[in-house]
């Protein structure tokens, strides 16, 4: 056997001879690396030198039993690259298959799965241990397989994603892993009735026990905690519980945020009680549509245009909303949309949701000086239609301000014939939703101020009637029965409107 053939058997049994003179090289540099080492130690540097208490940053622990950043484990859709020294041709990329046992030539089948790459090489370099003499295997993570994970809890759209990693720039670019933020984001945010502070991750840990970490995304928000935002494994769930309290502030703030819905995107939601129609609407975060005066986000007031307005009888101190959660009940948000008006609270003026439902109670007593103030907001009707007939100077349809009482439309309407109208009374007639009427008679006070007894708040399509006075409806009587007419005839008409035929039991003609 020659030198080259002995050589080359060498190399596949992993053996190589070291000569003596390589290893007193390799004893010399060892203790010159030790002793520079030891330099460097008993060498106080600049970052060693003591500083004061309050310089002292301590990083806080959400949760000691996981540790926020732990290493990649391989699984199957892994590329790798196994590399072993001084035999190249048994070197390459592999993948790893779903069930993570790779195969590799001499040994056959190895299992990845769950493996660090510092253990895979270990469990690599204990199979081939076999066939070689020494060997020396290291393998390494070429291209991670997308991540699958879970989101549930107080989401848009709960359910199992897909994501993949976010490749950098260069010729041997690396990746961004995605974060929990993300994976919100692609499950289209979270509800506003999730609570952000406990935010769950679990991930199974090798030893097949279920790790929990919980997170604060609200201290990321106010705080600029970047570590909340944990990069995600594959497997991991994320759970958003429920909030078990109602913060309107807070609930405004998370609305405007990157990981929820998208103010811009439809929802639909219900508008019952003291609104002009109510019913379902969907609304949008642009141009609600045609006839809508504010464009913007989708707020309560947004819903009340798209229901008409309110009525003149709202309390819109009292107005609840009610937001469905994923735990079957409900939050309920108690608004008070006067002190929007009064002091510019928005909180007040919360962002929408799906399925939410709005509740506008009916005011007990009316105030006045507040009726004309609720006229002019945005969220109530553009104006009313009221019919005024009878004895006024300009009977007919008219278009009037919300919140108008019964005085405003008769002097709209020119005021009343004060040869002909009967000036104590007038009938108003109002038909419900649930198709009654309402007949009233009303004593006229065109001094009285606001109130429900002379002087009442009209509503949209009531009927005012003003009748005529006794002298006016005798007038129109004889008028009508002699028709202004000096022949006999004319006489004989008046005989008969009185009954003279009758007393005298003449014939008519």
């Amino acid at each position: 056997m020659d030198k080259q053939q002995q050589l080359n058997r060498t190399r596949v049994e992993g053996h190589f001879d070291v000569q003596q003179p390589k290893k007193i090289i390799h004893s010399v540099v060892g203790m010159t690396l030790l002793a520079v080492a030891a330099m460097v130690c008993s060498a106080p540097s600049v970052a060693q030198e003591p500083r004061g208490e309050e310089n002292v940053l301590e990083p806080r622990q959400t949760n000691p039993t996981m540790p926020i950043s732990e290493a990649y484990t391989l699984g199957g859709g892994d590329l790798v690259n196994v590399n072993i020294l001084g035999l190249p041709e048994y070197s390459g990329q592999y993948q790893i298959p779903v069930d993570g046992r790779l195969n590799l030539p001499l040994i056959g089948t190895v299992n990845l799965e769950g493996l660090t790459s510092e253990e895979a090489s270990r469990a690599i370099e204990a199979a081939y241990q076999q066939v070689l003499r020494r060997p020396q295997i290291a393998v390494s993570l070429v291209a991670p397989r997308p991540l699958n994970v879970w989101v549930s809890g107080e989401v848009t759209r709960p359910g199992s994603y897909i994501m993949r990693l976010t490749p950098g720039a260069g010729n041997i670019p690396g990746v961004q892993y995605p974060t929990v933020v993300q994976a919100l984001e692609i499950a289209q945010g979270v509800t506003l009735a999730a609570d952000i502070r406990q935010v769950q991750v679990r991930r199974l840990s090798r030893a097949g026990q279920e790790q929990v970490l919980t997170l604060d995304l609200w201290a990321m928000l106010q705080l600029g905690e970047g570590r909340q935002d944990i990069t995600l494994r594959d497997g991991d769930v994320i759970f958003v519980p429920t909030s078990p309290q109602v913060n309107l502030e807070q609930t405004r703030q998370l609305a405007t945020t990157s990981f929820s819905r998208d103010t811009e995107l439809p929802r639909t939601v219900a508008v019952v009680g003291a609104v002009e129609r109510p019913g379902t609407y969907t609304i949008l975060g642009s141009e609600t549509g045609e006839g809508i005066r504010a464009a913007g986000l989708p707020t309560v007031t947004r819903a009340l245009q798209l229901a008409g307005g309110i009525q003149p009888d709202a309390d819109i101190r009292q107005i609840q909303l009610r937001r469905p959660t994923i735990t079957g009940g409900d939050q309920v948000l108690n608004l008070n949309l006067w002190q929007l008006l009064q002091t510019g609270d928005f909180t007040q003026d919360p962002i929408l949701q799906n399925g939410d439902t709005i509740f506008i109670p009916t005011a007990s007593v009316i105030n006045p000086n507040e009726a004309g103030v609720l006229a002019r907001t945005n969220f109530s009707p553009e104006g009313i239609e009221v019919n005024v007939v009878g004895e006024v100077v300009r009977p007919g349809n008219l278009r009037l301000p919300p919140n108008s009482p019964l005085n405003q439309a008769l002097l709209a309407a020119g005021g009343l014939d004060l040869n002909r109208a009967n000036q104590d009374r007038v009938e108003l007639l109002r038909l419900n939703p649930n198709g009654t009427v309402v007949h009233r008679i009303i004593t006229i006070d065109l001094d009285a101020a606001i109130n429900e007894q002379t002087n009442p708040i009209l509503r949209d399509n009531d009927i005012v009637v003003i009748n005529r006075s006794g002298l006016a409806t005798f007038s129109d009587r004889v008028n009508t029965a002699t028709g202004f007419s000096t022949n006999a005839t004319g006489f004989l008409r008046i005989f008969d409107f009185f009954g003279i035929f009758d007393y005298l039991r003449l014939p008519r003609r």
